[in-house]
């Protein structure tokens, strides 16, 4: 199979530089810089082959990044980006020399902190009919009564308390972004899954901002605990702000 040059990131960096036998694939390649002027692009070589959207491919992929970013700031690129040799990830450090260094100076001492608030269902459903005298006193009027001859208005509860969970979906995310996002250069939410998943977002946080950002989200789990769990991830690549996309046979 050809061999070739697969690209993760781009950095600033003159010297080459080697971060292990880390790279894509079963043959763990070894994990270097190619640089033009102060311009790195971390690479590995790789055989010339689409690899699939598959976990045990996205993760080294992200793992160099994450590795990388320890010391430096990071552009990632495109998963399964393959260069025909290094001669031509060189021409494009060259000829996207001006680009890359404009969206690196872009991300100085920024990084993306990841948030996931979920529902705990038990408790949110208790907090629904608490707060719905409605819901509630439907729910109480057909305690004891045989499910076939009540089936119309159970249904009729379900909708309203489907109807009220969305209500309380929206003010919840609503609360929360209007908490978070003034801490961060910019936000992105990304689709949620199931009913239960509130919200799902990204916040590119400028450093000194992060101490105040960790103290909000500490806020919002303490004062939404007993019905939001928090998954809070901090420090991780930039893929929701920067991904950069290389058409290689293009250089």
């Amino acid at each position: 199979m050809e061999e070739g040059i697969y690209i993760y990131c781009i950095i600033e960096s003159r010297e080459p530089l080697l971060f292990g036998a880390i790279g894509i694939g079963e043959r763990g390649d070894d994990v270097y810089t190619l640089s033009f002027q102060d311009l790195g692009a971390v690479v590995s070589k790789s055989p010339v082959r689409k690899y699939p959207v598959a976990r045990e491919n996205l993760m080294p992929h992200e793992r160099v990044i994450e590795e990388v970013m320890k010391t430096h700031t990071v552009l990632p690129v495109r998963f399964c980006t393959i260069a025909k040799d290094e001669e031509k990830v060189k021409k494009i450090l060259e000829k996207e020399y001006d680009r890359f260094k404009a969206l690196l100076e872009s991300l100085e001492n920024k990084k993306e902190l990841g948030i996931k608030a979920i529902f705990k269902e038990d408790m949110i459903y208790t907090h629904i009919l608490e707060q719905n005298e409605e819901i509630r006193k439907l729910k109480d009027k057909l305690t004891g009564m045989p499910p076939e001859k009540t089936h119309y208005q159970r249904m009729e509860i379900g909708k309203m308390v489907e109807v009220a969970l969305q209500g309380e979906r929206e003010s919840c995310k609503d609360s929360i972004l209007s908490l978070l996002s003034p801490l961060a250069i910019e936000t992105k939410t990304n689709p949620v899954y199931g009913e239960m998943m509130v919200l799902n977002a990204a916040f590119l946080v400028h450093e000194k901002d992060e101490p105040m950002f960790d103290t909000r989200v500490n806020e919002l789990a303490e004062s939404r605990g007993d019905t939001v769990r928090f998954k809070y991830v901090g420090k991780i690549p930039p893929f929701n702000f920067v991904n950069l996309t290389i058409r290689t046979e293009e250089y």
